[in-house]
């Protein structure tokens, strides 16, 4: 069996995975349910109980979930070829920390914007991304600068957020899951506000994956080969930045999905972005679905919060890939 055939294999199995857990997530929760119920209270409809929490809560809540795990992981993938840095991701660099900086400010501070979140989001999620680039580029970026610019942008922005709720914390516990990342009480309304959004975003990253290949070859090589490179650059930047922007602005500062997605992907079917974009989106879905499942069972009835279990998760994977690429040095 060939590279190629074998790697399509695995995006097979990973999408096997997910159907998998979507379905728990669908059917696990304070009321469990088998998959055969699942399907047939869908089908049979109704007012019944167990057609509003599948329909109206589970849902719409696992197809978010797996939206947004995709759409962060793909913005991981585009800033790690970008900006050359496998530990650059949109938590990290402070790519989230401007969408969510600019979601806070609509959200208490202006919210007629409340309505354009995704748009706002978007706004300071690109500003961050190009500002941590301009600051770490000194005749070219080199990936310890880069990574010490998007801590330090990411650290002043998130003072930043809490100022804003310390001073307005009549207003705190309405945007407490946002400040957390979560995806609980999320539904239709917010899946339907994100979808157009993050799938075409997915959607233009798979089209232009061999642009992401030619770009990584370096400057040099990319003009040689026509591409012009700090305009392609730039476009790689804002669809990293309308991705994490998306995401933010429902899910919340929900970190690490960035970073730990596109790696275990790349370490399993390699680097070529043509294969590690839809590789990357399928497993940050299962990462996100996944994880969301095991906040609500596990210290159910009670609920812990998504973000709390990726930042239980992604510490540890940061701290492993540090070393790791220590060792490699």
């Amino acid at each position: 069996m060939s590279d190629v055939i074998k790697k399509y294999v695995v995006l097979i199995v990973l999408a096997a995975v997910l159907a998998v857990v979507m379905m728990l997530s669908v059917g696990y929760g304070v009321m469990e349910m088998s998959w055969i119920d699942i399907i047939r209270t869908l089908f049979s409809g109704g007012d019944s109980i167990e057609f509003q929490i599948i329909y109206n809560l589970r849902l719409p809540r696992t197809l978010l979930g797996a939206l947004v795990g995709a759409a962060l992981a793909v913005a991981g993938v585009i800033l790690q070829a970008v900006m050359r840095n496998p530990l650059a991701s949109p938590g990290i660099i402070g790519v989230s920390s401007g969408a969510g900086l600019a979601a806070v400010v609509a959200l208490m501070i202006f919210p007629a914007l409340s309505g354009w979140l995704i748009p706002v989001a978007f706004g300071g999620a690109f500003i961050t991304a190009t500002a941590v680039y301009l600051l770490a580029w000194k005749r070219g970026v080199e990936p310890v600068r880069l990574l010490l610019a998007g801590v330090a942008v990411s650290s002043l922005l998130g003072a930043m957020s809490t100022a804003i709720m310390l001073f307005n914390s009549e207003k705190v516990a309405g945007i407490l899951d946002f400040a957390i990342g979560s995806l609980s009480t999320r539904s239709w309304p917010q899946l339907e506000l994100v979808a157009p959004y993050i799938i075409a975003g997915l959607a233009v990253a798979v089209i232009i994956a061999p642009k992401l290949n030619i770009l990584g070859l370096g400057d040099e090589i990319a003009v040689g080969l026509g591409m012009n490179v700090e305009r392609m650059r730039l476009c790689f930047i804002a669809l990293a930045a309308l991705l994490a922007g998306a995401a933010v602005s429902v899910v919340g500062l929900l970190g690490f999905v960035g970073l730990i997605a596109p790696h275990i992907v790349r370490m399993i079917i390699g680097g070529d972005s043509k294969i590690l974009i839809p590789g990357a989106a399928i497993f940050g879905a299962v990462l996100v679905v996944g994880s969301d499942t095991a906040g609500r069972v596990v210290i159910a009835p009670e609920e812990l919060p998504l973000g709390i279990i990726m930042a239980l998760l992604g510490p540890p994977f940061f701290l492993w890939l540090l070393r790791r690429r220590a060792g490699e040095n």
